[in-house]
């Protein structure tokens, strides 16, 4: 968890400690300020985590926009591969295509 966070999950918890010592001292005065505090932290602590889903969901676009380009990339190289395979091996091809119909007219 983001310390940022943590702190105010700490400050919402001690307003609400205190909130419970004022209501037990019947000091309810105090105990709205305290709401009023909690609130407040409440509201920056949905904000700051909003904040932090946004750039965590950057950065796992991002990371996956990095994978879909390494991908391509591997993808075009496997391609390449191939074609200079396939350039390669055509003349041992007709090689074998010539061989094999050479042996199909000695059959006959």
């Amino acid at each position: 968890m983001d310390p940022q966070l943590l702190t105010y999950y700490e400050a919402i918890e001690r307003a609400s400690a205190d909130m419970l010592a004022a209501a037990r001292s019947g000091n309810w005065d105090e105990v709205l300020k305290l709401e009023g505090a909690c609130v407040l932290l409440i509201s920056q602590l949905k904000h700051a985590a909003e904040g932090q889903e946004a750039a965590q969901r950057e950065a796992r676009d991002e990371r996956a926009r990095a994978a879909a380009k390494a991908k391509s990339a591997i993808m075009q190289r496997i391609l390449i591969n191939d074609a200079e395979i396939r350039h390669l091996a055509e003349p041992w091809l007709q090689e074998l295509d010539e061989t094999l119909a050479g042996r199909r007219q000695t059959l006959h």
